[in-house]
């Protein structure tokens, strides 16, 4: 399983070298051309499979995907060989100690190390131990030997391998956003009656900045973002709707922190779902955000939508989600992308 290939891979924001790779290694014999620009974004064309004789030029969509995910970087090492870090996008100081993490492109094996329960006293046993006060333990004695198979400025993902779990659902890191390359990697294969863009982005972790420096290159005619996204469908102590569930189908995105989606291309997702009985569900409004949120601004303006899939423990060492979601997300894209030729609908 490709899915299975991206969520090892290692690529945290600004070293996405290695998910790049695999990535193109996919594509090559399914489109026109690619290219990579400086910001690192994989960048394919798809050239029209038919021309729209109503059309001096062919349509130009652009579907993305961002190929970094959440992780660490070493920033010192102290005396003692133990791994000051920093975060490298959003992650939860509640997932962090004790974890097992790979470093550098060796992947060198650490731990995340905290004080012991019994070393802890009661009030420090009820806190969240912060990020900074942390350390990487790689099993040096010293500075110098650490610094023998580390550095500062190398990256650390978490040390997790995709496994299958459950029914019909998987495991593994950076879910967000292999997810949506997967999902991509697949729709390039298919032939489209307009150009198809395909742009996996970098650096979205921490501000969207790849997709920016993408869209702007493309000057696409509307833009899809494939994307996965918060689920917290566990039971809760009161009643409360969650973001999106797993398994009732891919979501779509009426708005976000950055974004207020295009009402004609949500609609065409939402009619070629009824048409082909396909499930799906509306994410809860203004949480999260995605590349659509930088896309929809660029030049002079770009009709987004975003389609995702939603994942347990998002941001975490592990997140979950489900091959059945996956599923249905590509069969809902696989319908409605043709229908773009036929024009928006005010």
């Amino acid at each position: 399983m490709f899915l299975e290939k991206l969520s090892n891979a290692r690529g945290v924001s600004g070293n996405e070298t290695a998910v790049r790779a695999l990535i193109a290694e996919q594509l090559e014999k399914y489109v026109d051309e690619y290219r990579v620009d400086a910001l690192g974004n994989l960048i394919a064309l798809k050239r029209a499979a038919k021309r729209n004789a109503a059309r001096r030029a062919p349509l130009k969509v652009l579907l993305a995907a961002h190929t970094d995910e959440v992780g660490l970087l070493v920033t010192h090492i102290d005396r003692e060989g133990y791994l000051q870090f920093d975060k490298v996008g959003g992650i939860d100081d509640r997932v962090l100690a004790g974890k097992a993490v790979l470093i550098g492109a060796a992947g060198v094996p650490g731990v995340i190390g905290f004080k012991p329960r019994h070393r802890s006293s009661e009030a420090e046993r009820k806190k969240v131990v912060p990020a900074d006060a942390l350390r990487i333990d790689i099993g040096a004695t010293s500075r110098e030997d650490a610094a023998r198979v580390v550095a500062p400025g190398d990256y650390a993902t978490f040390a997790t391998q995709f496994s299958t779990f459950g029914d019909h659902c998987v495991r593994g890191k950076a879910l967000d956003d292999r997810v949506g390359c997967a999902l991509l990697c697949a729709l390039v294969r298919e032939n489209f009656p307009f150009d198809l863009y395909a742009a996996f982005t970098t650096q979205e972790e921490i501000g969207l900045r790849g997709a920016r420096v993408a869209a702007f290159t493309v000057a696409p005619d509307c833009a899809f973002v494939l994307e996965a996204t918060v689920c917290d469908d566990s039971p809760k102590t009161r009643e409360q709707s969650p973001t999106t569930r797993l398994g009732a189908g891919p979501a779509l995105t009426i708005a976000d922190r950055r974004l207020l989606a295009d009402k004609r291309l949500n609609r065409l997702l939402e009619q070629t779902a009824q048409e082909h009985k396909l499930p799906y569900q509306f994410k809860q409004p203004l949480v999260g955000g995605t590349d659509a949120g930088i896309i929809h601004r660029v030049r002079a303006g770009v009709p987004s939508a975003v389609i995702s899939i939603p994942a347990r423990y998002i941001h975490s060492p592990a997140a979950v989600i489900s091959l059945d979601d996956y599923a249905n997300a590509l069969k809902l894209l696989r319908a409605a992308l043709p229908k773009l030729a036929e024009g928006l609908e005010t």
